[in-house]
This record gives C-alpha cells, structure tokens and sequence, in this order.
C-alpha cells in the first residue's frame, strides 16, 4: 500500500487502528482525526511514523464538521496527487453509555456514528476517494435473522441502541450508493436527524463504498496473519453461524484483502465471521 493516503476516523483503538497500523507498515500515509492526540503518545509504534511523517494526528472531533473538513484538507496534503485514497470508517460505540430496564443499554448521543458519517459525507472531496465502513451482523431485521438462535437476544436487547445508531449509518451509505434498502429499517430524526439527504451525495453517486459487517467482536489473536484469508469467512450479505470475530482480523482483511482487491469488494456489503 505504499503511496497510498488514507484518513481515519475512529482510529485511536481496534479495528481503525489495527488497519490503520497495517497501511503504516506498508509504506501508507495515515491520517487520524483525533479528539484527544495523548491516546498515542506512549504508542512507540504511531510515534515512529509521526516522525517519518507518515502518521498525522488532527486534533479535533468527527461530531464537529469544520474538524473534519480540516482532517481531509491534512490528509489529501504532499504525495504524487492532492486527493485521500480511502477513508477508513471504522468509529463504533464511543458514547456515554446507560441502561434503562425497557430499552437496555442506551447511548448519549444515540447517533454518534450516524452523524459522524454525515459530516464526513458532507465535506468529501473530489474526486471521491474509496470508502470503507463498519457496521455489524444483526443490524438490520434479515440480517439479525440470520444470526444464530441463541445471540438474538443479545443482539436485540443489549446492542438495540448501537445498533440503531449503525442502522442509520448503513441507510445512509445505501442512499448514495443506491443499494435497496428495507423501509422498516429506517431510523427516524433522533438518529437521522432533519433533511440528511441534503447534507449527503445524491442517491447513487457513491460506489466506492465497502460496508463491512463483523459478529461479536473479541480481542482475539489475528488468524490471518497465519492462515491468510483462509482465517475467516467474507460473503456478501450474511454469513450463517456468524458467532464471532477478533478485531485484529477484521483490520487484517481491510488491507491485506478489500483494500488490495477493491475490484472484488467495492460496492458491497459484507459479513465477516470465524
């Protein structure tokens, strides 16, 4: 991947920051939007690159549109063309976390990830660069009846508010890029927000985007690290008996598959499991 410029958002810890190690590894430039740069000042591994000039950490936070507007202005800087290769989406549950007995665990905001994604929508350049999203099995209602028996309830129950917030950013990105999408999986304002159509590409010019969906995400080892892509399974659309899948393999197969062999996997959305 050397040459190549990718931002990151949601690359201060797991997957994002897995892939975005890898793309450092092999020659990439990466950008990170971070709210709090401290997170890698004793990470020895981003500290090198930052020196190479090759990690560079923006301060500022993927809620607030100008910081991401400035993320993609440092990111799309120096190299043989002004433009960012790939954004990496990989921002997941970051919020103030509570629980209430009807609702299960809830989040505060309850759409983080949707509205980051609009921001990040909203001041994409052109010409548009690759886009790579992380969402979840079970996020929508066939995809959550694929899940295996006995994870529905903890998909349902637990991860309802996640998931409605992953939900919002998966019809999002099928608007642009003008994939079906279910009505009864629409989110509404409180997800969503007023007019988001406006604040996105028109429906369709987007077709450069990977969604990506993992099972239960663990701190497992990286299988393919040792046994390539034969560590785990990627089919589009739902992958039966998805139970579960270490963050390290998913950052494994954005770079060392999807992004490598964007030919096979743009324009889809995928599940991943062990």
């Amino acid at each position: 991947m050397d040459h190549t410029k990718a931002l990151v958002i949601g690359g201060s810890r797991n997957i994002g920051y897995y892939a975005a190690t890898r793309l450092l590894e092999q020659g990439g430039t990466v950008t990170f939007l971070l709210r709090s740069p401290k997170v890698f000042e004793e990470d020895s591994t981003i500290q090198k690159y930052v020196q190479l000039g090759k990690a560079r950490l923006v301060k500022g936070d993927a809620l607030v549109k100008a910081d991401v507007q400035r993320a993609w202005d440092e990111a799309a800087r120096g190299g043989s063309n002004q433009g960012v290769d790939f954004l990496l989406f990989t921002l997941g549950f970051s919020g103030k976390p509570g629980f209430k007995l009807t609702q299960g665990f809830t989040i505060s905001p309850p759409n983080l990830v949707t509205e980051a994604l609009l921001n990040a929508l909203e001041t994409l350049p052109y010409p548009h660069p690759k886009i790579v999203t992380i969402s979840s099995t079970g996020v929508t209602r066939t995809s959550h009846s694929a899940l295996p028996l006995l994870m529905r309830p903890l998909y349902g129950y637990f991860l309802a508010a996640p998931h409605k917030d992953k939900r919002g950013a998966e019809e999002i990105v099928s608007h642009c890029a003008d994939w079906p999408w279910d009505q009864r999986d629409c989110e509404g304002p409180e997800i969503m927000g007023e007019n988001w159509t406006a604040r996105v590409p028109a429906r369709g010019q987007l077709k450069n985007i990977l969604v990506v969906r993992p099972a239960l995400l663990t701190d497992g080892e990286c299988r393919g690290d040792t046994k390539g892509s034969n560590g785990y399974r990627v089919k589009e659309g739902d992958v039966e008996g998805a139970w579960k899948i270490s963050r390290k393999d998913v950052g494994h197969f954005l770079v060392e598959n999807a992004l490598k062999n964007w030919e096979q996997w743009g324009g889809k959305c995928v599940s991943i499991a062990y």
